[in-house]
């Protein structure tokens, strides 16, 4: 049975990576997607013919937002309801990240991780507790962070902080509206093998140097990212909301205390 089989969802950063894989993953558990893209149409197309391939007689939906822009995120939510009356699911996928020593970050880079990253999810979350409590009937959220909600990242000062901040905003959200029927959760992805990975992924010194800090022993792939997606999607998660699931192969436990350091 397709847990999700008829829901109306938005995925937003939604042409490749991640994204694509939550989209595919979502129709074929039966839901109408809606392909969220910043600049890339072709991609998003690709992820659509994708999605609808696996989910055979799904609706699905591309839509060119920023998400750190107001106005965009709003005419967004107006497209969908307008053609499809309602939405069921968000999940908070789009996200970028840019590296510099923190003494030296540019205040417009800064500015914009955190746009993207943390306003987006804030804009996106807003309007879709707007319509979820229009309709009496709930609705899921479901935002991507990382481990670097938790773990340092030195030279992604933006990043990490504003993964840490939508931490906080996925528990605040969850408390402050679940006695409307809204869940609202996290993903916190370790090492995945994403195009804006590659440069350890394709190289095999750097990929093996990264793989020996997990104690799975492998870097993860999209498609498993999206089976946790899709069960906090999914009635199969009904009773768990405010928390972030840490899909990372073990790299949060610690792996350096692997061996005792003393004894």
């Amino acid at each position: 049975m397709r847990r999700l089989e008829g829901k109306n969802v938005l995925v937003t950063g939604s042409s490749s990576g991640i994204g694509r894989a939550i989209a595919i993953r979502f129709g074929h558990e039966g839901a109408n997607v809606v392909i969220n893209y910043r600049k890339d149409a072709e991609k998003a197309e690709e992820t659509e013919r994708l999605a609808r391939e696996a989910g055979k007689s799904i609706k699905s939906l591309i839509i060119q937002a920023d998400v750190s822009r107001e106005e965009d995120v709003v005419e967004m939510f107006n497209k969908i309801l307008g053609e499809w009356g309602t939405l069921d699911i968000l999940v908070n996928n789009a996200g970028i990240q840019k590296l510099s020593a923190s003494h030296e970050t540019k205040v417009e880079d800064f500015d914009k991780v955190i746009a993207v990253n943390l306003r987006g999810t804030f804009l996106c979350s807003r309007e879709a507790i707007k319509h979820f409590l229009a309709r009496r009937y709930g609705g899921v959220i479901i935002n991507n962070s990382s481990v670097h909600e938790i773990i340092p990242w030195p030279g992604y000062l933006s990043y990490a902080a504003s993964k840490s901040g939508i931490s906080s905003l996925t528990k605040t959200l969850a408390l402050e509206y679940a006695d409307k029927g809204i869940r609202v959760n996290a993903v916190a992805p370790g090492a995945i093998i994403t195009p804006v990975n590659r440069a350890w992924v394709e190289d095999p010194r750097r990929r093996a140097e990264v793989e020996s800090r997990i104690p799975l022993g492998r870097a993860g792939t999209p498609e498993e990212m999206a089976a946790v997606f899709a069960f906090l999607a999914s009635d199969d998660a009904s009773y768990i909301t405010g928390q972030t699931i840490l899909a990372c192969g073990g790299l949060t436990l610690y792996p350096e205390f692997r061996k005792p350091w003393s004894g």
